[in-house]
């Protein structure tokens, strides 16, 4: 199956409020200390992701994955360093940053509808007495097609299972229209034509111009992204996939890594990854420790 960086599709519905996302910086970190007062998960990131490329963040669970997504989304204050998002500080361009959190508690607490769901997207565009436009109803109708869940928008999202609310989630934040993404775990319970739908669908947005920023334990995912960021409460590695997914870098994220010794399949191995999930087998190219 293609990758999503390699991947170009029909655009969607054009918003006349949209920027020229590519032209600019999406995220540029320096020196940065992200996690909780008393808690720092990772020290000295620096690190620059600019429009129209994506970057793909790897690690165990506890590995700083969601705690690098949350700060640039704002939800999290930086501890030290410095930090601009979209040109300012992390939280101050709402309408131009769209975040899918690993779980989603208002699903499962207030009676909404599928569609509703997505609605929400354009909420931050509309502001508190705005009224939805014809673009927005387009851009709303265009992402829940897109991943399939358009016949679902008027059942409740409670009633959905687990794949198909992640469809809805994932049709959320194409519907924001952002010139950044930041996905947590977003192929999480996606079956094989939810996973085609969502590739193809985020690779469209690539190419419109956003940055994407994913937090995945997919190797074979990750090696297709510009760039890729291992973590392991600090940085591991940083720079294209095929630099810095090697089998030592592997062990320093992962903890445990097993060769296969069989002789057709020279470069593959297995990373047994020791907080989360079943083992992956990976191809990552010939292997000069034999």
């Amino acid at each position: 199956m293609t990758a999503i960086a390699r991947r170009r599709t029909e655009s969607p519905p054009t918003d006349a409020a949209g920027t020229d996302a590519a032209a600019t910086d999406a995220v540029i970190a320096r020196d940065l200390d992200i996690g909780y007062p008393r808690d720092v998960v990772v020290r000295g990131i620096d690190l620059r992701v600019r429009g129209a490329t994506s970057l793909a963040l790897v690690g165990t669970n506890g590995s700083g994955k969601s705690t690098l997504l949350r700060t640039l989304a704002g939800l999290l204050r930086p501890l030290a360093g410095a930090l601009t998002v979209l040109g300012r500080s992390p939280g101050a361009s709402p309408t131009r940053v769209a975040y899918l959190a690993q779980t989603h508690a208002a699903g499962s607490v207030l009676p909404l509808r599928a569609g509703d769901v997505v609605r929400m997207a354009r909420f931050a565009h509309l502001g508190l007495i705005g009224r939805p436009t014809s673009t927005d109803q387009d851009l709303v109708q265009w992402a829940m097609e897109t991943m399939g869940v358009e016949r679902l928008a008027r059942m409740p999202l409670h009633s959905l299972s687990g794949g198909q609310r992640q469809r809805v989630h994932l049709a959320q934040v194409l519907a924001h229209r952002a010139d950044l993404i930041l996905l947590d775990e977003p192929n999480a319970g996606l079956d094989a034509s939810g996973l085609e739908r969502y590739q193809q669908a985020f690779a469209t947005e690539l190419h419109r111009g956003a940055a994407l920023v994913t937090a995945t334990h997919d190797i074979s995912e990750a090696v297709e992204y510009d760039q890729v960021l291992l973590l392991a409460r600090r940085v591991v590695a940083l720079g294209p996939g095929h630099e810095v997914l090697t089998p030592d870098r592997l062990m320093e994220t992962f903890g445990i890594l097993i060769r296969d010794p069989h002789p057709e399949h020279r470069g593959r191995f297995t990373v047994a990854e020791r907080a989360h999930g079943a083992p992956q087998v990976i191809d990552i190219g010939s292997d000069d420790t034999a």
